[in-house]
């Protein structure tokens, strides 16, 4: 029994709270994928509860898109239990995603910590290995940086000659510019910080993207336990 009245206009807006998800879905899985490249790449790390929460986001992402099929189904054939599986699951999602945010906010230290002392350890190695002076060039270039806490760092690094630091610490660079560079013409800042701020930065705007989420899975909920009222009425009529 198709339902009617009012309960149309609750299953026309289940379908648009499902097409959200689906974007939703798309977009966690993308920042998850983005998250877990930039750590691979910047911090050299095991499994730790801060290196987890990209796949677990990534996670999130794929299981919010499954949802959104359940419910979908369950709401185009207005079926009872597909809806229901649908709030259930939901209600879960939610649940994983407060979780996440307060992991995220607990073991931002300690993912910050993490890169600090794999970013000096490839400084050490910046003449030794080409993979880890690319890493540290391109890092320094992309956030106009230079060493970890500041230049001063590179005259502790011993491969690396007195009076010169990495063309990439300088303003323009060039070829050969950091050798005796003149303080005016690099970067001040240290990675660390100005990577730091960076994060600090994302991670709000991504929290703030998070509970708009968790409002619309919230609504989402609701819409579906009405939907799931109105089947039921319907099958007790007939």
């Amino acid at each position: 029994m198709a339902v009617e009245g009012p309960m149309k206009c609750v299953k026309f807006l289940l379908y648009v709270i499902l097409l959200a998800f689906c974007a939703c879905a798309v977009g966690l899985i993308a920042v998850g994928v983005a998250a877990q490249i930039f750590l691979n790449q910047a911090v050299n790390q095991g499994t730790t509860a801060g290196s987890l929460l990209p796949l677990v986001i990534i996670a999130v992402g794929a299981f919010l898109f499954l949802v959104a099929f359940v419910g979908c189904c369950g709401t185009c054939k207005e079926n009872y239990c597909l809806v229901i599986t649908f709030a259930v699951l939901l209600s879960l999602i939610v649940v994983v995603e407060v979780a996440a945010g307060i992991a995220g906010y607990v073991f931002k230290n300690e993912i910050m910590s993490e890169f600090n002392k794999d970013f000096r350890n490839k400084m050490q190695d910046y003449k030794k290995s080409n993979q880890s002076a690319s890493l540290v060039d391109n890092l320094q270039k992309r956030f106009n940086c230079c060493g970890a806490d500041n230049y001063t760092d590179w005259a502790t690094v011993p491969t690396m000659p007195s009076n010169q630091v990495p063309d990439s610490c300088c303003l323009n660079v060039t070829v050969g510019c950091g050798n005796n560079f003149k303080v005016a013409d690099i970067h001040h800042e240290g990675c660390t910080k100005t990577i730091g701020l960076w994060l600090r930065r994302n991670m709000q705007v991504v929290t703030e993207a998070a509970l708009g989420i968790a409002a619309v899975e919230v609504l989402g909920i609701i819409f579906a336990c009405l939907l799931v009222k109105s089947i039921r009425s319907g099958y007790e009529v007939m």
